[in-house]
């Protein structure tokens, strides 16, 4: 189930944008994954509410990824045409996240039960399983890059596929009792209680940081893919092995997620929350910065990509892991799961939607201001655009890293946090 879970994202996330700039809607890539935010706002709860008082959850998930693939395919159909219709499109595409993104909640309670039935410890058992999920990403991704989908609609009838395979699956797992007791609201649900906590100092300036931190997000799942691929059109750089396997080069950051998991306990033990998350903020400097000086023509430009991707790793789960680590810690345990709620909503929700608008803006300003096709000469444009081009994408990735490090900045002063090693 893991596996096919992220499968289904994994086939087109970071290739999208690639698809999209080719499509002649480079201006708009922003939007398609700031919607992911936006229904992440409401959708999961509201899902949630119908499987824990009304539809068992194995039977929902399953209806969410039938929905989901039904309108990632109709994506697909309007993505293949000659004269693609934006709104056609963005309205599928919108359809099909609002119903795919309540599933990697669904996902997890349809395990946790199926597990806790066996008598088994989830808390033991239910990571190695979950790692399943980076691997079906990583697969989905490689399938995508050395099957020619990453610059095309198909990517999208792949997801579709994956979706209905595990919408049909969902119906054989164990059956997911629904809940008794005491009805949970939409404000439970939407983790509105927990807001309360904005009360605390301390608290209120971990989530406001949690919020800047996750508009980094999503801004290399956007644009990582079209800047690599995009390398393809410009002068003396056309043909080479990185540019056309954008995604081969992307998926070494799943691979460096999962092995970063591991590093967690330690650093969180050693040197504390604080610490933590300042490693995260400065790995996403070097994220951005290594993205900014490299290319995928060159040895060193190659090597620089590489190690962008690395630092993912360090960058993605160093804030999302450690930081839900540090608010089940610091939150009464009547709130742990409304609080959870609202570091998801100020990280996947505001900060990944806000943060692909404003990336969307500097992308506009710096790059494609300078892409006119009318000046593509076989498919390449002349040296001169080339070169602007090249330096629009190496200023906004600058852009982003010069963010990052203020935010790094102003976190060291303002988050006060005494650790105690363990």
């Amino acid at each position: 189930m893991n596996f096919l879970q992220f499968a289904v994202w994994g086939a087109y996330l970071t290739s999208m944008g690639t698809f999209l700039a080719g499509a002649g809607l480079a201006e708009h890539i922003g939007w398609f994954y700031a919607v992911q935010g936006f229904v992440s706002l409401f959708m999961p709860a509201v899902i949630g509410i119908i499987a824990d008082r009304w539809v068992p959850a194995q039977k929902m998930l399953a209806l969410c990824h039938f929905l989901a693939a039904a309108f990632i395919a109709g994506a697909a159909y309007y993505g293949s045409q000659s004269t693609i219709s934006f709104s056609h499109l963005f309205t599928c595409y919108t359809l099909s996240v609002a119903f795919y993104m309540p599933t990697l909640a669904l996902s997890n309670s349809v395990a946790y039960t199926a597990l806790r039935q066996q008598g088994l410890d989830t808390v033991k058992v239910f990571p190695p399983i979950r790692v399943f999920g980076t691997v079906g990403f990583i697969c989905a991704m490689l399938t995508t890059n050395f099957a020619g989908f990453q610059g095309s609609y198909v990517q999208w009838y792949f997801s579709a596929l994956l979706g209905f395979i595990l919408a049909v699956y969902c119906l054989t797992l164990p059956a997911c009792p629904v809940a008794q007791g005491e009805a949970k609201t939409l404000a439970d649900a939407l983790g509105l209680k927990a807001f309360a906590l904005f009360k605390e100092k301390k608290m209120a300036i971990f989530f406001l940081f949690s919020m800047l931190l996750g508009m980094s997000l999503q801004v290399t799942n956007g644009f990582a893919g079209p800047f690599i691929s995009g390398f393809n059109s410009l002068d003396g750089f056309t043909g080479s092995w990185g540019a056309n396997n954008a995604n081969a080069l992307i998926s070494l950051s799943q691979m460096s997620e999962t092995l970063c998991i591991l590093l967690i306990p330690f650093f969180l033990k050693r040197y504390g929350i604080k610490k933590v998350m300042l490693i995260s903020m400065l790995a996403w400097v070097l994220r951005f910065g290594f993205l900014g000086l490299g290319n995928p023509s060159t040895v060193l430009g190659i090597v620089l990509l590489i190690a962008s991707m690395i630092v993912y790793g360090v960058a993605f789960d160093f804030f999302n892991i450690s930081g839900s680590l540090f608010v089940d810690q610091e939150t009464d345990p009547s709130i742990r799961s409304s609080a959870q709620g609202v570091f998801m909503l100020m990280t996947n929700g505001f900060g990944a939607a806000i943060g692909s608008l404003a990336a969307q803006k500097v992308v506009n300003c710096l790059v494609i201001s300078h892409q006119n096709t009318d000046l593509l000469i076989n498919g390449v444009y002349p040296p001169d655009v080339s070169q602007a081009i090249m330096q629009g994408w190496s200023h906004a990735w600058f852009v982003f890293a010069g963010f990052a490090l203020v935010v790094a900045m102003l976190f060291s002063i303002c988050f006060k946090y005494e650790h105690k090693a363990a």
